[in-house]
């Protein structure tokens, strides 16, 4: 008898599932084996407690959906062991379930299925599956490259303050930062103490706005050079994301600039550092150089639209999407202008993909309020508080308050599921959750007139 070989095991073309499901599958296999690997007494640091089944379920999650949401401190309560597998589990969610898995049958020389480009295209948010096996090598090469270079810029850093093991934490947190992650194994709150450093906010913000950008677009980048050359999606990308880190930079340091529990004690240079850091974080990473806990009222609701809309598509971020936003603001300005259709530079844009944007922004709208509205219930803490976790955990970012370890049961394990739905992405989700693919209506129905507004 044969014996199971990989290209058996990712062949899904004679399973009853779609691709949808299989994704929610994957992941959500590899979030239950690392829960069990957390729970081990060799994954404290005292050898001898084990976690909480819901605790290891939360951490695992957040790991492997790069949130970085955390109910017991990585560094104080992980021993060696749990923290690698922590990063594993961050290093396979940021890279991708068929990604990692694509990559295993290429090393052994097995074919790739239709059936799988089709998953693997699906996995990446591509348009096409035409050369997605491509950018999953590019993916693995570039990821490599980058997390070497930010970790041993860090390493290098990191040593000076903690000999040897300074060496391990930088390339820990390179790999952390690259995957949108946000978790650190300092423990407390030791990364508070670099908030004046230009070597580790630049490094990691450099790594997070990488990470969040895409992997085709920085293959398009790389490959045309030229502005002018680039594909429509990355200039839509990269324009969107200077904009909203600027945005973020200059709102947090207005709202943030007399509050001496953030960045108000701190010398100009030093608070446009901070707001930077804290702009690039607030949409991908959930890094922070300050206590989140500390922020104005205004600049929480403001952090809490920075994370909503997140990274791009195809990234190691979630959110709706910087694309869906840009979508849905030209299609705005176009509708105020009274233009007949929406276009983004001297492109026009189909009007499936507005629908498409307009509903994920609906949807996840809905969604977020509707569990803040359950957690308002469940958790006795101000709303502000509760949206802003709500928000941090849909849009994969791991920004908090510091409540999370303060949750009930109830309120850890929908923010489990909020985080699992941020990383697999809502349409993703939904139509995981649906038995079969809606046929195709070949009957058109008259228009009917309503009145809007």
């Amino acid at each position: 008898m044969n014996s199971p070989s990989v290209s058996n095991f990712i062949d899904i073309s004679h399973w009853q599932l779609n691709p949808y499901q299989i994704l929610t599958i994957g992941y959500s296999s590899v979030i239950l084996l690392g829960a069990l690997l957390l729970m081990l007494p060799q994954a404290s640091k005292s050898g001898l407690e084990s976690l909480a089944f819901i605790d290891a379920l939360f951490t695992a999650t957040s790991a492997v959906c790069v949130t970085g949401l955390i109910v017991v401190d990585t560094g104080n309560y992980f021993s060696l062991f749990g923290q690698m597998v922590i990063i594993l589990l961050i290093q396979i969610g940021g890279l991708g379930i068929m990604t990692l898995t694509t990559l295993m049958a290429i090393v052994l020389g097995r074919r790739i299925q239709l059936s799988n480009r089709l998953l693997i295209q699906e996995s990446l948010n591509q348009l096409t599956v035409q050369g997605v096996v491509r950018l999953v090598l590019y993916i693995f090469k570039v990821t490599v490259l980058i997390e070497f270079v930010g970790g041993t810029i860090l390493g290098l850093r990191f040593a000076v303050d903690y000999g040897w093991q300074g060496i391990y934490y930088g390339y820990w947190h390179a790999v952390s930062a690259f995957c949108n992650a946000g978790f650190d194994v300092f423990g407390g709150a030791t990364f508070f103490r670099y908030i004046e450093d230009p070597i580790v906010n630049l490094t990691i913000a450099g790594l997070i706005i990488l990470g969040g950008i895409g992997f085709a677009v920085m293959a398009d980048v790389w490959q045309k050079r030229r502005w002018r050359n680039l594909t429509v999606q990355s200039k839509v990308v990269l324009s969107t994301t200077a904009f909203l880190l600027l945005l973020g930079l200059f709102g947090i340091l207005l709202l943030e600039y007399d509050n001496a529990a953030t960045i108000g004690s701190l010398p100009l240079q030093s608070k446009i550092l901070a707001s930077f850091f804290q702009s690039a974080s607030a949409r991908t990473a959930g890094y922070q150089m300050f206590n989140n806990g500390l922020l104005g009222e205004s600049s929480l609701l403001f952090v809490v639209l920075l994370m909503f809309i997140g990274a791009s598509p195809g990234s190691t971020g979630g959110g709706i999407k910087t694309s869906t936003f840009a979508i849905i603001v030209a299609s705005i300005s176009s509708m105020i202008r009274g233009k007949s259709e929406v276009r983004l530079f001297s492109r026009a844009i189909e009007q499936q993909v507005i629908i498409k944007a307009l509903s994920l922004f609906f949807i996840a709208a809905t969604l977020v309020f509707f569990v803040t509205l359950y957690l308002c219930v469940t958790e006795n803490l101000p709303l502000i508080q509760v949206v802003y976790e709500v928000v941090s955990a849909f849009a994969t970012v791991g920004l908090s308050t510091g409540i999370t370890s303060s949750l009930t049961v109830d309120g850890k394990f929908i923010l489990i599921i909020m985080m699992l739905i941020g990383r697999v992405g809502v349409f993703t989700f939904g139509m995981a959750l649906a038995m079969r693919a809606g046929k195709k209506e070949d009957i058109h129905h008259p228009f009917g007139k309503f009145s809007i507004g």
